[in-house]
């Protein structure tokens, strides 16, 4: 019997819904208006589409959505001045840079000069700190959506053995930790592990993030297990185009116990997990109680 799909799309929609109800009652309440500042440099048509629909969804959630698009050859100076300015915006409760840089911008200082609290993708070495020692964080978005929705299908997480194929700081790194926080035992793994195979079937829990074309067949998968494909992968197929995940879906799907489709599973929740965390950032700001469920 094939494993339950987790439909990205509608939980991602349901999380929408309650940001929005929140930034209702805030604004009704307290008279505050959540505020986002998406800053892309360059001229990125995958980045340019992300940015659009970021800021459609912000100002369907009732937030504020400020947009600044510098050209690609931009001085880094600019840029952080930029920065600096939205640090001291009242107005402004969150800021993401959107990535990837030029290649004349250290990302590493253009990240870390956001004020950590408005650091709504939780990339800041201080958000990446407090996430990695068990306290109050500025939490990425993916990992964030992969967190809601297995609490969602689980229930409690305790006791459940995770395996987290992919160490990148942005997914890899933080998906473990999270599941640390909510009492898995975790396990990363990588290009070097031994035996990925046997370590894959071991896992109650597996996330794919390694960004590699169906690399997880449903030989690596335990029964019953909950697969988490992150992988968004563009293939040749039958001369068109098609987006696959880390895993292959037919195959691990008839062995899961439930999984995650790509398109339309992971995907969504990011963007939705960025209205949250701009949601949370403003809530922190103004020590008003943080939305429940929408956090980490």
């Amino acid at each position: 019997m094939a494993g339950q799909v987790i439909d990205g799309k509608a939980f991602a929609a349901d999380v929408r819904a309650r940001v929005a109800a929140h930034v209702a009652r805030l604004a009704e309440e307290q008279g505050l208006v959540p505020g986002l500042a998406v800053v892309l440099v360059g001229e990125d048509p995958a980045s340019q589409v992300y940015v659009r629909n970021k800021g459609v969804q912000t100002l369907e959630a009732g937030m504020r959505s400020f947009e600044h698009k510098l050209p690609a050859d931009t001085p880094e100076a600019d840029l952080l001045a930029l920065i600096a300015r939205l640090n001291a915006d009242a107005q402004v409760h969150g800021i993401l840079v959107q990535l990837p840089l030029p290649a004349h911008m250290n990302a590493d200082l253009v990240i870390n000069a956001i004020d950590p609290a408005k650091d709504v993708d939780g990339f800041h070495i201080s958000n990446v700190g407090l996430l990695g020692t068990g306290q109050k964080a500025m939490v990425p978005c993916t990992p964030l959506g992969c967190l809601m929705m297995l609490r969602a299908y689980h229930g409690s997480l305790s006791g459940l053995n995770a395996v987290v194929v992919g160490r990148s700081n942005i997914v890899g790194k933080p998906m473990a930790q999270l599941l640390l926080g909510d009492s898995c035992t975790v396990t990363i793994a990588h290009s070097r592990t031994k035996d990925l195979a046997a370590l894959c079937r071991s896992a109650d829990i597996l996330v794919a993030a390694v960004g590699r074309p169906e690399m997880i067949t449903g030989d690596m998968v335990k029964p019953g297990a909950t697969v988490i494909d992150v992988g968004i992968n563009r293939v040749e197929r039958d001369g068109k185009t098609r987006l696959v995940g880390d895993v292959d879906f037919a195959s691990a799907a008839a062995v899961a116990g439930a999984i995650t489709p790509v398109p339309g599973g992971v995907g969504p929740m990011t963007i939705a997990c960025l209205l949250a965390n701009t949601l949370t950032a403003c809530c922190r700001a103004h020590g008003l109680p943080e939305p429940e469920g929408l956090t980490a």
